[in-house]
């Protein structure tokens, strides 16, 4: 259990509606639609859905955001995510992980041990695709958001490591302490990522430099760490 799924969830049952793909950027088809996410077992078959006011703040990030690089828009790379879909990444991450040590299902060193280990890095940045109502995946509640920057002529700007990447250069502040050039570039990159987002009323997950959050336990735990605020939104299918 991660500390934040102690924030207790007051449901406001605001409703989860389609986002207007026409105000940001995106990838069509989207990335896990690609590898047969199983959106489709959801009450919609589209991954780009929000509650209302985490629409709402998204809007309010890319003004400001445009305020200050016009022609510049927020790319969404993952929004709303049923708990199948959930599942089906954890799996797959799981898979691909397993392959890129040289190993399969059935290797004789893919020991328990072993098998914990792997899992125990893929939760690092994979939610557990959890049923339990007071512990929810912040993305099946329609409150947290995947994003990145794309600039006035479309090109996706480069934060210096790809979206779900597992390793420590998806920390927010990775490059923070790197003297060259190139990674002080993509520190500046992350850092306006996370001032336009923050503007919104967003909190970036300590962990991932793409990854914001409106409501959800995540966003009450790093808001008011005395524990006054609660969460707005729980688990929706």
């Amino acid at each position: 259990m991660k500390p934040y799924h102690k924030i207790k969830i007051q449901e406001c049952h605001e409703p989860l509606i389609p986002i207007p793909l026409e105000l940001f950027a995106i990838e069509s088809p989207h990335p896990y639609q690609k590898l047969g996410a199983p959106y489709h077992l959801s009450q919609t078959n589209s991954p780009y859905f929000l509650r209302q006011k985490v629409l709402d703040s998204l809007i309010i990030a890319q003004t400001k955001l445009q305020q200050n690089y016009p022609g510049c828009h927020i790319q969404i790379f993952d929004a709303y995510r049923p708990i199948a879909v959930q599942q089906f990444m954890v799996n797959y991450t799981f898979a691909e992980t397993l392959k890129a040590q040289g190993l399969t299902l059935d290797s004789p060193s893919l020991t328990e041990a072993k098998r914990q280990e792997i899992f125990e890095l893929v939760y690092q940045f994979w939610a557990t695709p959890s049923l339990d109502s007071t512990t929810p995946p912040s993305h099946s509640t329609g409150a947290a958001v995947d994003v990145t920057l794309v600039d006035a002529n479309g090109k996706t700007i480069d934060m210096g490591s790809p979206i779900d990447e597992l390793s420590p250069r998806s920390y927010p502040n990775h490059f923070l302490e790197r003297q060259d050039q190139e990674a002080q570039k993509y520190h500046q990159h992350r850092q306006l990522l996370a001032e336009v987002m923050l503007s919104g009323g967003f909190q970036q997950h300590p962990q991932e430099w793409w990854h914001f959050s409106h409501g959800d336990q995540m966003w009450a735990w790093l808001t008011n760490s005395g524990g006054e605020v609660v969460a707005r939104y729980g688990r929706v299918e």
